[in-house]
């Protein structure tokens, strides 16, 4: 959060959100799904996984509704983040 920017405006609106980077989103949400008694390596080696799939295209994210295409972009979240990734090709079915 930016607290010149709350000092100079005089508003507290910005105050109430956190601005973050989609990759550390995207990291948030990795820890989520894998948990949190994870090994580290396993965590690191999950979020390289991710972003490199994110870089090369093969899905998309939507934050909150609105769909991100750079880990750099920058989020302003309100407490809890709706993180939605969407496969870009169809995948076939494995059948057993």
């Amino acid at each position: 959060m930016d607290i010149r920017a709350v000092a100079d405006g005089g508003s507290a609106a910005f105050a109430l959100v956190t601005p973050l980077r989609v990759r550390d989103l995207l990291a948030m949400a990795v820890r989520e799904v894998i948990g949190s008694r994870a090994p580290d390596d396993k965590f690191a080696r999950s979020v390289r996984r991710t972003l490199n799939g994110f870089l090369a295209g093969d899905y998309t994210v939507q934050i909150d509704g609105r769909r991100f295409a750079d880990p750099e972009d920058v989020v302003v979240c309100d407490g809890i983040a709706d993180v939605r990734f969407f496969l870009n090709h169809r995948r076939e079915r494995l059948h057993r």
